[in-house]
């Protein structure tokens, strides 16, 4: 039997948008005991079983969820997005010269922060003191995290989905999660089969989100070592495969699927055209996780449907 609390979208829009009287920055800061967190018992793994059991979907906010006025890979926007609804967080871990993990996405420091240049080329100093751009191109008084801090943020709050940066090793964001012993609020992203091997290698018992297009490649997979029950499938951004979803979901493999991505992508489709049900349609063909650049839209459109985890709920919880 399905259990949820429904939301009305039009609640859920107006809450991102902060009280009368507010700026979001404010909001945040006045409820940092508010909002949502997912307790997952201490294994990912059966918190998206029991996710999966009750029919329910959990949204991925793809680099923590930027909205106006809170940038992309900023603690202080997935602050604000966990708020109001509870969700994965998506991050991406850059290392500096000097070997500081810190979140940030592009290579060049242009189009997210007050700064310019190759992030990998220069030293945390100077990258600490950049402010963040957010996604209508204005300066925000928040600034690039060290992934320490943001990892020691999420403790008791969410679950970070780690996507690596071509400066940043394996072994040191791998270091970073034992040392805070977080290996238990982490799904790290390989895409390819000797990625996945080796962070399984690295890291038993951590989950990894690996694309799979097919069941041949999830069997791969297994034979490279990485048991199934490690492994959440990538399963793209085109179109929902059901048939795929069934295959993954018979082996105790948690599907993604991604609405997110640019001028094609379906969550631009589904703000250009009104079609919020889609979200839904995605949930009931079977995908567990929903990767959107879109997080508080996609999750009224679960929540109208019965198809998202309320208060109580496999380990989530809310003190709004």
């Amino acid at each position: 039997m399905i259990r949820t609390v429904f939301f009305s979208t039009t609640a859920l829009l107006l809450a991102a948008c902060g009280e009368a009287g507010t700026t979001p920055a404010q909001r945040v800061a006045d409820d940092v005991n508010r909002g949502w967190r997912i307790d997952n018992t201490g294994d990912v793994n059966a918190f998206l079983n029991c996710l999966e059991a009750d029919g329910l979907s959990l949204i991925s906010a793809h680099r923590g969820g930027p909205q106006p006025g809170f940038p992309e890979n900023a603690i202080e926007t997935m602050a604000a997005v966990l708020l109001d609804i509870p969700t994965i967080m998506e991050v991406d871990v850059a290392t500096s010269s000097d070997g500081v993990m810190f979140l940030m996405h592009d290579d060049t420091l242009e189009r997210t922060t007050t700064g310019s240049g190759r992030a990998a080329e220069k030293p945390w100093s100077e990258i600490s003191q950049l402010r963040l751009v957010d996604n209508d191109g204005k300066a925000t008084d928040y600034r690039p995290p060290r992934f320490a801090d943001a990892l020691a943020w999420a403790k008791d709050k969410t679950i970070l989905q780690v996507d690596f940066k071509r400066s940043t090793r394996f072994e040191d964001v791998i270091d970073e999660i034992n040392r805070q012993n977080a290996e238990d609020r982490i799904i790290l992203i390989a895409y390819t089969m000797a990625a996945a091997r080796k962070l399984h290698r690295l890291a038993p018992d951590v989950m990894i989100s690996l694309s799979l297009d097919s069941q041949s490649e999830l069997n791969r997979a297994v034979a490279a070592g990485v048991p199934a029950d490690r492994l959440i499938g990538f399963t793209g951004t085109e179109a929902p495969r059901p048939r795929l979803f069934r295959v993954l979901d018979d082996r105790d493999v948690e599907v993604i699927f991604g609405t997110l991505g640019g001028r094609n992508s379906i969550d631009r489709d589904i703000a250009q055209t009104g079609d919020e049900e889609r979200y839904a349609e995605i949930s009931q063909a079977g995908a567990d996780i929903i990767a959107t650049d879109r997080p508080l839209a996609a999750h009224a459109a679960l929540s109208g449907a019965g198809r998202s985890a309320g208060d109580g709920v496999c380990g989530v919880a809310s003190s709004r």
